[in-house]
This record gives C-alpha cells, sequence and structure tokens, in this order.
C-alpha cells in the first residue's frame, strides 16, 4: 500500500515536470526564434526547412536601426511618452490613494464605485471619443495627447492598487505623525511613501508596461512617423512588397530590453506590490 502511494506520488511528480518544461518550452521557443530571426539575413528566413540559427550571423539589422534617425525617434517618444505616464499617475494615484484609505467623507464610496467600474470598459470603445476630444483640443500628434490619453486608462487601476496598499499600513503611523504637529503631506511623503514603495514599484511598472506597449491609441492619435512609438514604428517597416523581418524582430528586442531590465531590478518589489493589496482591504 505504500510503495503504490509512493509510485503514484512519483508519478505525478514526473508529471508536473514534464509539465513545466513543456510550458517553458512554449514559452522560450518565440523568444529564442526572435533573437535568431534578427542576427540572420532577411531571404535566409525563407529557407525551407527552416532553420532554427542562422547559417551567417550579422548585426546589420541592428546597424539598420542605429543607423536610421527616425527608428531612434520611435524609441525617443517611446520614452517620454512612458516615463511621463508614469511619473504622474504614480504622483496623482498617491493623493487619491491616500485620500480614500485615509479619509472619510461623503460620496467616497460612489467615488470608489466609479473608479472600479471603469475598468469594466474596453479601451477600444473609447477610441472614437478620445480622438475627437484630442482634434478638437489642437493635441493631435503631440507627445501630451498620448500623455493624457494613457493617464486616463493607468490611473484608475494604479489608484486601486495604492488603495489597497495603503490600507495595509496601519493608521497610527501617520496619526503619530499629526500627533506631532506634522501636516497630512508631512506624514504622507516622509512616512507612508517610504514604507510603500513595493507598492509604488508595482504601479510604476504595471503603468510603464501598459505606456509603452500600447498600440491602438498610439496609431490613432499621432499622424506623423516622427511621432510614432515603437509598436506603432514596428507596424512601419511592413513594406507594400516586402517586409524586413529581421529589422522588425531586431527593433522587438531592443523594445523589450527596458522593460526586462525595469522588472529584474525591481522583481522582489513588484511581487510584493502586487500581493500586499490582497491581504487586507
Amino acid at each position: 500500500m505504500q510503495k503504490s502511494l509512493i509510485k503514484e506520488r512519483s508519478l505525478g511528480s514526473l508529471l508536473i515536470y514534464i509539465g513545466l518544461f513543456l510550458g517553458f518550452i512554449f514559452a522560450v521557443f518565440p523568444v529564442v526564434w526572435m533573437v535568431a530571426m534578427s542576427f540572420g539575413p532577411n531571404p535566409e528566413i525563407f529557407d525551407a526547412p527552416p532553420r532554427l540559427f542562422p547559417r551567417q550571423p550579422t548585426i546589420v539589422a541592428y546597424q539598420a536601426i542605429f543607423n536610421n534617425p527616425l527608428r531612434i525617434r520611435f524609441f525617443i517618444n517611446s520614452y517620454i511618452v512612458a516615463f511621463s505616464v508614469t511619473f504622474f499617475t504614480v504622483v496623482i494615484a498617491l493623493l487619491a490613494a491616500y485620500s480614500l484609505s485615509r479619509f472619510s467623507y461623503p460620496g467616497k464610496k460612489v467615488i470608489h464605485m466609479f473608479i472600479i467600474s471603469t475598468q469594466t470598459m474596453p479601451p477600444i470603445t473609447l477610441l472614437i471619443p478620445y480622438f475627437g476630444m484630442i482634434v478638437a483640443f489642437r493635441l493631435h500628434n503631440t507627445h501630451l495627447a498620448l500623455i493624457i490619453t494613457y493617464m486616463a486608462l493607468t490611473l484608475p487601476y494604479a489608484v486601486l492598487m495604492m488603495t489597497g496598499y495603503f490600507n495595509t499600513i496601519p493608521k497610527e503611523l501617520d496619526e503619530a505623525v499629526l500627533v506631532d504637529g506634522g501636516s497630512r503631506f508631512y506624514a504622507l511623503w516622509r512616512v507612508l511613501v517610504p514604507v510603500s514603495i513595493p507598492g509604488i514599484v508595482a504601479t510604476s511598472i504595471y503603468t510603464f508596461l501598459l505606456a509603452w506597449n500600447e498600440f491602438l491609441f498610439a496609431l490613432t492619435l499621432t499622424r506623423t512617423n516622427e511621432m510614432r512609438t515603437v509598436p506603432v514604428g514596428i507596424l512601419q517597416m511592413m513594406g507594400e512588397h516586402a517586409y524586413e523581418w529581421n529589422q522588425m524582430m531586431a527593433i522587438s528586442i531592443l523594445g523589450s530590453i527596458p522593460i526586462l531590465v525595469v522588472y529584474l531590478f525591481a522583481q522582489k518589489q513588484f511581487m510584493a506590490g502586487m500581493t500586499a493589496g490582497s491581504v487586507k482591504a
């Protein structure tokens, strides 16, 4: 009886490891293929049978990107928009979350439910109203148009994340500051913000990812190639008669590096911030 139980557990563990290995291959193989394509000549991509690694590795695709000012402009635009959205979203989310977490006032529940309800609306349904608003304010084809739009998309969830995190912090901390004569802003910036670093990091990473990867609004609210971001820039590389697959893969890798670096350096804070709000509501 005991031996059969051990065999069943061993078989179950083996199946779990096999499933994890297959999942790892499924997740990693597209990335390996993308890297291999970026270092190969474009005609070699269409070889039959396909080759995982190029016969003659080359950095021609990367040279074509770095030697093209327009391609560099895609990255500059993405950095300007993503960092601006992240900064303003986090600052406003901190203030809003502090209000929702620490104060009681009429309409607080209504405001909270309104913020939650905005997450039920698909962003694509807002495309036409946003486009009309941006054109009416003469912001079309500007960084400000993308920043305002992305903040509208990221702020509700950022406020909910920070509110959940502030709810896990005892109110006695900031109340002690008030007893000592400190102001509400002093209690927020000097006490709560340092304690809330994991939550702030998680919110920042979420906001940066959305702003960096967003495609639909970036395509609609910009007109000239000089204002395009990286996701839209990849689309621009699809020609009428030919696709530069190696350059598309190269710019995709370069566009993924900032996200990878941010996540690797802030992984612990990101996980702590994502799970803290679920401990105490």
